[in-house]
């Protein structure tokens, strides 16, 4: 195992090496449509993604892609795939399982020339709020390099992560951030910066909807700020998740039911 681990973890090194942690996109936040004569762009595709695995195969799984306007929350674009992960399960890099099939779908996509190709992704999972394993399962205090982020890194893409449980990682830990949350003073705000003892922002607790007391932790996959994350997710919520993973996770869970 620990020769996988070492194996993962440099190949995890080659791919942080393009971490983009900063805005770094061509369209903006906007209720616009496409400015043609000045050539900006407002944000208008956003990709979601989720796996979902047989209970009865446990390597057997069902990948699913889907599209949304960002204005209206409405699916543009679906696909799903039956897909068999022989990749094992080794704690810290998880999306050396998931990704690929994720790149799949996406690759299906663009090839097939869509006019809804996303120009933003959203996973179910973390981007650099994720802790770093080494070979004595130590945590380290730098930012870490989630399953956004691989993702983000290997499609290109502005990816943002959205984890519906706390990593413990640099001090973090729920408790704490539960007790930010409910201070007065960040009752009317709904989301507090996650900084760990190191003084690394490492993502933001986020109350997203109204009849939800349970945050998701928001951090950056790739080429988009923490700031702009928050902002995308916030527009993006009608539960507590996020309607691109959750419409995911539905229609994931929906066709493996079908077909498998």
């Amino acid at each position: 195992m620990t020769i996988i681990r070492n194996g993962l973890s440099k190949a995890q090194d080659t791919l942080k090496r393009k971490l983009i942690t900063e805005d770094d996109y061509n369209w903006k936040l906007g209720e616009s449509e496409e400015d043609e004569s000045s050539g900006v762009q407002v944000l208008k595709y956003i990709g979601g993604f989720d796996i979902s695995f047989s209970k009865h195969h446990p390597s057997s799984a069902c990948g699913t892609l889907v599209v949304l306007d960002f204005k209206t929350l409405n699916v543009v674009y679906e696909d799903s795939s039956i897909v068999t992960i022989d990749v094992p399960y080794v704690p810290g890099f998880l999306a050396f399982r998931e990704a690929p099939v994720f790149v799949q779908l996406l690759k299906k996509m663009q090839d097939s020339s869509h006019s809804c190709y996303p120009q933003l992704l959203m996973i179910d999972g973390n981007g650099i709020l994720h802790p770093r394993v080494g070979d004595l399962m130590l945590l380290v205090v730098k930012n870490g390099f989630g399953s956004a982020c691989h993702l983000g890194v290997l499609a290109d893409l502005p990816t943002i992560g959205v984890g519906k449980n706390l990593h413990h990682v640099d001090g973090l830990t729920n408790s704490r951030v539960r007790e930010l949350l409910e201070a007065e003073d960040n009752f009317n705000v709904g989301f507090i910066p996650l900084v760990g003892d190191s003084g690394n922002t490492l993502g933001a607790a986020l109350h997203s909807s109204k009849g939800s007391f349970k945050p998701i932790f928001v951090s950056v996959g790739h080429r988009v700020s923490l700031a702009s994350a928050v902002e995308i997710v916030k527009r993006t919520c009608k539960y507590r998740v996020p309607e691109p993973i959750r419409q995911a996770d539905i229609r994931s869970r929906d066709y493996l039911r079908k077909h498998h």
